[in-house]
Order: C-alpha cells, then sequence, then structure tokens
C-alpha cells in the first residue's frame, strides 16, 4: 500500500460520513505522489498526516430573536485549518446545507488556493446552517450580532480574517464588521469584502469573477483557443457569475445562459448583463425576472438542465458538484473545449478525470476562483497601510496573481510528469509552498 493511500485510509477513519472533506481530501492527495518521490522529506516529516488534519475546528451555538419574537438557534462553524504561510483566511457561508463536511472541504481547499495565489495567508473557512434568504434586514442583523459575538474570540487581523461567501454578501459584512468592532473597541482588518467608506477595497466585488476569466484566459491562449466568439454558458448568478459574465463579454465571448436555484435563462443572442444585474443585484429577485426585462430571453425551471445547452466553455459558478459525469460527458459530445471552475469544487472526481482524459482544458477552482482571496488578501495589505489603491491598480495586480498562478501550475505539472494538467499542477504547486513552511518551523 502506498504512502498516499496509507494517509487517505486514515482520514476516511477519523472522518466518517464528511462526504464532502473525503472528496476534496482525496482530490489533493493522489496528485501529490509524485512529490513525496522527490521529497521524502516530506513523509519522515508527517507533512501529509499534519496537512490533512484542521489545527482547530470551532463549533458553537448561535441564537437570536425572529421579527415574531421567536427564538431561533442555528450552529455556527470555524475551521482554522493551516496557518504555516500566514493567518488563516477564507470565507463565511450562510446557508442551511452548511456543517462540519462542508466548512471541513472548503478550508482544506483555501490552503492550497491561498498557497498559490503567493501572498502570505492561510487556510480558514467558517460560515452557519442560518438561512438569509427571506428574512429581514433587522433579523440578518441580529443573527450576525450573534454569530459574531462567539467567533470575534477566535479571529483578528494578524490571526484569522474571514471575508464572504455564499449567502454573505456586502450586509452581512456589515453588521459582523460593525459588531465586532463594538465588542473589541478596536478598528482593525479583521473581515475583508467590506464596503469601500470603511476599508474596503475597490475591485472586490468583480474579484473572483475576473480572475476566472483572467486564468482561463491564459490556460486558452497556451492552448491556441481564445474566448473571442466563443459560445459561454455560466451556472449562477451571483457576483463570480456576473462579473465572470463581464470579462467574458469585453474578451469577445457571448454567455448565452445564467442560472439560479429555481432554474436558467437562455438567449441565443447573449444575456443581457445590465438586466441580470438589475435583477438579481438591485432588486434580488429570482432570475426568471430577467424575461420580463428582455423579450428574447427565455427561462427554464431545473437549474441543472442548463448544461444540456450547447457550448464552446461552461463555467460551473453555482455549488459544489453540480457537474457530475453525466454532465461531464454531455458536454464533452456537445463540444465543449474548456470547463473552468469558478464556485468551489463544482465537478466531480469522477467529472474531472472525464474532461481530462478528453483533452477539454481545465482550470480547477483552487487556482480558476483564487481571484477572490488574493483581493481580499491585497484589501489586508491596503487595512494594513491605512490606504487604498484605486481600481485599476488593484485590477492589474489581481490578473497578475492570475496569470502567475497558472504560470506555477502549469510548470509544476510539467516539472512532475503531468504537462498540461492543471489540476495536478495546482495541486503540487499550493501543496510545496506550505510542506516547505511546515518543515521549517518544525513539528507545530
Amino acid at each position: 500500500m502506498s504512502y498516499v493511500q496509507k494517509v487517505m485510509d486514515s482520514v476516511i477513519q477519523k472522518n466518517p460520513g464528511e462526504t464532502e472533506f473525503l472528496q476534496a481530501v482525496k482530490e489533493v492527495l493522489f496528485t501529490l505522489e509524485p512529490v513525496f518521490d522527490q521529497h521524502p522529506e516530506y513523509v519522515r516529516a508527517g507533512i501529509l498526516e499534519r496537512i490533512v488534519e484542521p489545527e482547530r475546528l470551532i463549533i458553537f451555538r448561535v441564537p437570536w430573536i425572529d421579527d415574531s419574537d421567536t427564538v431561533q438557534v442555528n450552529r455556527g462553524f470555524r475551521v482554522q485549518f493551516n496557518g504555516a504561510i500566514g493567518p488563516y483566511k477564507g470565507g463565511l457561508r450562510f446557508h442551511p446545507s452548511v456543517n462540519a463536511s462542508i466548512i471541513k472541504f472548503l478550508g482544506f481547499e483555501q490552503i492550497f488556493k491561498n498557497s498559490l495565489t503567493g501572498l502570505p495567508i492561510g487556510g480558514g473557512k467558517g460560515g452557519s446552517d442560518f438561512d438569509p434568504k427571506g428574512k429581514s434586514d433587522i433579523e440578518v442583523m441580529r443573527f450576525c450580532q450573534s454569530f459574531m459575538t462567539e467567533l470575534s474570540k477566535y479571529v483578528g487581523a494578524d490571526i484569522d480574517v474571514p471575508a464572504g461567501d455564499i449567502g454573505v454578501g456586502a450586509r452581512e459584512i456589515g453588521y459582523l464588521f460593525g459588531w465586532y468592532k463594538k465588542l473589541k473597541n478596536s478598528y482593525e482588518g479583521v473581515l475583508t469584502g467590506k464596503g469601500i467608506e470603511y476599508g474596503g477595497s475597490l475591485a472586490r466585488t468583480e474579484a473572483t469573477g475576473y480572475g476566472l476569466i483572467y486564468f482561463m484566459d491564459e490556460l486558452l491562449k497556451s492552448n491556441g483557443k481564445s474566448f473571442n466568439g466563443a459560445k459561454v454558458v455560466i451556472s449562477g448568478s451571483g457576483n463570480v457569475a456576473i462579473y465572470a459574465h463581464q470579462k467574458v463579454t469585453e474578451l469577445g465571448g457571448k454567455v448565452i445562459a445564467m442560472s439560479d436555484s429555481d432554474g436558467f435563462i437562455y438567449d441565443a443572442d447573449g444575456i443581457d448583463l445590465a438586466a441580470v444585474k438589475k435583477i438579481k443585484e438591485t432588486e434580488r429577485k429570482r432570475i426568471k425576472e430577467c424575461t420580463s426585462i428582455v423579450g428574447s430571453t427565455k427561462f427554464y425551471e431545473g437549474c441543472t438542465n442548463i448544461w444540456d445547452i450547447k457550448c464552446d466553455v461552461a463555467l460551473p459558478c453555482a455549488t459544489q458538484n453540480e457537474i457530475d459525469i453525466v454532465i461531464a460527458k454531455k458536454l464533452v459530445e456537445n463540444g465543449c473545449f474548456a470547463v473552468g471552475e469558478g464556485a468551489n469544487m463544482p465537478c466531480s472526481i469522477e467529472a474531472i478525470d472525464y474532461f481530462i482524459n478528453n483533452k477539454v482544458l481545465f482550470g480547477p477552482a483552487k487556482a480558476a476562483n483564487a481571484g477572490g482571496v488574493a483581493t481580499s488578501a491585497l484589501e489586508m495589505a491596503q487595512n494594513s497601510m491605512r490606504y487604498s489603491w484605486s481600481f485599476e491598480e488593484v485590477d492589474i495586480r489581481l490578473k497578475n496573481i492570475m496569470v502567475n498562478i497558472y504560470n506555477k501550475a502549469s510548470e509544476a505539472a510539467k516539472k512532475y510528469g503531468h504537462e498540461g494538467n492543471m489540476v495536478v499542477g495546482a495541486n503540487i504547486a499550493g501543496f510545496i509552498k506550505v510542506a516547505e513552511a511546515m518543515l521549517a518551523q518544525g513539528v507545530v
């Protein structure tokens, strides 16, 4: 039995039933096998055994009172997975599906994603099974204040810096930051994704979507392809999807479908981005309302059916495991030549293998969607300096980071015998930086 298999078996035994976490670990571990042949010192130091175990997982009760004066109780989480290269960094997700497995999967992915940015940030993640959908602003504020009352014991500008994720946008970040400031009597960069008026960074809203396209553009160009003239399908309609749409359009591509949890919209002439932004950002309504603005746009129920549409490039930007092996086969059959993961782990392991085996250009999440956390780290830098960069300055830095991520992943894949495989390349490049830091710091 190989060293990696032994570690994987141990992870399975220690984390029974944690499907998402085990999937994330498996996807990384077996791509690292070539590394241990060249670096036996990592085996001797137990780097792999330590990196799969969170430094700490914090679970706490979040009581709050709704608008009918009824006490509600949710569960809060924060995993501080690995701090070898910097303060823990990773978003907060508020969604009914949140549990320990999902938080650990996201935190584990964050270790390597953050490492790839080249910035000094460790891996963490957090959230709650609270659902902000349908709640009043006052209910959301009460929940956020209760959540931060407990979380504030474990975070800080040089300790752990959360950000937003699904269900945690500008409103939630504002409430969380305000309450932290009151509790600690300290104005510090404890959260990223803040409003521009109180320490946020320009281009943070756009960063993950822009970064996805910067990475995919580099991948396409390196393989003789381009977004210019390409038909693109994007799942989701949040920040990542919206700003990926914007950048695809700037590069000459045409986004023909987008979705939310109710279904998807399709327009052969191209989805009207202004209509999507109006419905999703300004009015916070369901995406089907876009049909009332643009007559040629059609709505179809069932969000997974979006992948039935023929496209050149698929950008899953909604949630984990939305593309399985059946959908992967359909995309390949329909002529899709590139897939970029805008969400965290939106493709199953079987789907990823199928794409790679069928020569589909594949941008894995930990590389392709690292733009958000990269810009969060840039926000941390600006907070430390008490200074703000212009939108253009941040965007230039973001693009350079994403191009460097592509180059690092490409070089690592080639060095370790898997040229062109961005999954292997990203995993190895992200792992080695963290492994070297852990080696230097001893057994801690």
